[in-house]
C-alpha cells in the first residue's frame, strides 16, 4: 500500500488539484450538452441523421484516441490539454455559425479529437506529477474529485443554458460554450509538467486496492506483479511509433496491465452507454416532459458522490470490489425495472458505485503502467471502452426493440453481475488448487 502523504498536501500538490478541478470543470461546462439534439432538431435533422452523428462522434474518439496517446507520451501532455479545449470550441464555433448536417459532423469529429487528446495525457500527467511529489496515494481521491467537478460542470451548464438560450438563442449559447472552452485552456497552462526521470531508483507501488486485478491468482515467477525499480516514465526519448509500440507490447505481453485496461473498459463502458437512455426511463415512468430534468438530477447526484467516496473505495479487497460490481448490476436493473419516479432513488446508487468502480479500475490500470508510454496505455483503455460503447448501443438499440426500454436497461446492466462473478471465481480458484495440493501431498 502506498504510505498517504501528510493530511495538508504541501503547496505544489495543492497547485496541481486546483489546476486539474478548474479544468474539469471548465472542459464541462459547455451549455450545449443539454441542447445540442434539440438544436439539431430545430435545424431539421431527422432521429436517424442525429444517430448517425453520434456514430461519428465515438468513432472519432476510437480513431485518435491512441495516436494522441503517444503524442502524449512524446511531446507535452500540458501541451495537448491545452489544445484540447481549443479543438472542441472550433467545432462548437461551426455549429452555431454554419447550423446544417456537414457542420455537425465536422463539429462532432473535432469534439471527438478534442476528447481523445485530453483522454491518456490527463491521467498520466496527473499521475506522474502525484509521484513526483511523493504524494501518488492521492491519485484515486484526486482523480474522483475531477471527475466530481465535471460533473458540477454540467450540472452548472443545465441550470444556465436554458436562460441563456431564452436570453440570446443558439448563438449566444454557443458563445458561451466556446468562452468555457478558452478559460479551460487558460487554466491548462498551469499544470505543472516534469518529465525527466527520477534520480533515484524508486517501486512503484500500489493502493491496496489496486494491489492486484481484483480477483486474480498470484503472480507467477516469470510474472512480477509490482513495477520494477523505476521512474514511471524512464523509457527514455523515444519516437512517436516506438512509443506506440511500447504502448501496445506492454498490454499485450503484461497479463496485470491488460486485466486492468480491460477491467477499465468494461466497467466504464456499461454505464456510460446507459446513461443516454435515462431520458427514455423517466418519461417511461409517466412523469411529464418537464419533470424529466428533475429525474435525470437524480443519478448525477449519485455520480458527485460516487467520485467523492473515493477515499473510502480504496479499502475495498477484491471480494469488496466485486460486491460493488454487484451492486451496480442490480441497483441499475432493479430502477429500470420498477417503471416508477422512486427507481431513479435506485439508478442514483447505481451510478455512484458505477462512478466509483470506474475510479478505482483507472487507479490500478495506473499503479500497474510502466515506462514512457504511460499516456498510450491510457488511451488503449480509453479506445476499448468506446468501442464497447458502440456496441452496448448497438445491443440496447435490438433489445429495446424487441422488449422495451426498461426490459433492455436491465439486461444490458446484468453485464456487471457477469463481471463480478467471473472476478469472485477467479479468487477461488487459486485457494481451491491450494488445498487440492495440500490434500494430495497427504
Amino acid at each position: 500500500m502506498i504510505p498517504i502523504a501528510s493530511r495538508v498536501p504541501d503547496p505544489a500538490v495543492r497547485r496541481l488539484t486546483a489546476t486539474l478541478y478548474g479544468y474539469a470543470f471548465l472542459s464541462d461546462l459547455v451549455l450545449l450538452y443539454p441542447l445540442y439534439v434539440v438544436f439539431f432538431a430545430d435545424t431539421g435533422l431527422s432521429v436517424g441523421q442525429i444517430a448517425s452523428l453520434f456514430v461519428i462522434w465515438s468513432a472519432a474518439g476510437v480513431l485518435f484516441e491512441v495516436p494522441s496517446g503517444a503524442w502524449a507520451d512524446v511531446l507535452s501532455r500540458r501541451l495537448l490539454l491545452c489544445l484540447a479545449p481549443l479543438v472542441a470550441a472550433a467545432g462548437f464555433a461551426l455549429w452555431v455559425l454554419v447550423p446544417s448536417y456537414p457542420a455537425f459532423a465536422v463539429g462532432f469529429l473535432l469534439w471527438g479529437a478534442g476528447g481523445a487528446l485530453v483522454s491518456g495525457a490527463l491521467e498520466a500527467l496527473v499521475w506522474t506529477e502525484l509521484d513526483r511529489l511523493g504524494a501518488v496515494g492521492r491519485y484515486a481521491r484526486v482523480l474522483g474529485r475531477a471527475r466530481t467537478a465535471g460533473v458540477l460542470g454540467v450540472v452548472v451548464s443545465g441550470v444556465l443554458a436554458g436562460p441563456v438560450l431564452a436570453a440570446g438563442g443558439y448563438p449566444a449559447v454557443g458563445a458561451a460554450s466556446v468562452l468555457a472552452c478558452l478559460l479551460a485552456t487558460t487554466v491548462a497552462t498551469r499544470f505543472p509538467e516534469h518529465r525527466a526521470p527520477a534520480a533515484a531508483a524508486v517501486p512503484v507501488a500500489e493502493p491496496a486496492m489496486a494491489a492486484r486485478p481484483v480477483g486474480a491468482a498470484p503472480p507467477g515467477p516469470d510474472e512480477p506483479d509490482t513495477a520494477p525499480p523505476a521512474s514511471p516514465d524512464d523509457d527514455g526519448d523515444l519516437g512517436w511509433w516506438d512509443t506506440l509500440r511500447a504502448g501496445v507490447s506492454q498490454v499485450r505481453t503484461r497479463p496485470p496491465v491488460r486485466a486492468a485496461v480491460l477491467l477499465v473498459a468494461v466497467v466504464a463502458a456499461d454505464w456510460g452507454a446507459l446513461d443516454e437512455y435515462t431520458p427514455l426511463l423517466a418519461l417511461d415512468t409517466g412523469v411529464g416532459a418537464q419533470a424529466v430534468p428533475l429525474l435525470l438530477l437524480l443519478p448525477w447526484a449519485g455520480v458527485t458522490v460516487g467520485g467523492l467516496l473515493a477515499p473510502l473505495g480504496e479499502r475495498l479487497g477484491g471480494r469488496g470490489y466485486a460486491a460493488l460490481l454487484g451492486l451496480v448490476g442490480v441497483a441499475l436493473a432493479g430502477g429500470a425495472l420498477l417503471r416508477h419516479p422512486a427507481g431513479f432513488v435506485l439508478l442514483a446508487v447505481a451510478f455512484g458505485a458505477a462512478q466509483l468502480a470506474t475510479v478505482l479500475a483507472d487507479a490500478r490500470l495506473q499503479a500497474r503502467i510502466t515506462g514512457a508510454s504511460r499516456a498510450t496505455v491510457t488511451s488503449l483503455a480509453g479506445m476499448a471502452t468506446d468501442v464497447l460503447i458502440i456496441v452496448t448501443y448497438a445491443g440496447y438499440g435490438l433489445l429495446a426493440t424487441a422488449a422495451g426500454n426498461a426490459v433492455a436497461f436491465a439486461l444490458t446492466a446484468g453485464a456487471y453481475l457477469v463481471v463480478a462473478l467471473v472476478l469472485l471465481t477467479r479468487r477461488r480458484s487459486p485457494a481451491h488448487l491450494s488445498r487440492s495440493a495440500g490434500a494430495a501431498g497427504d
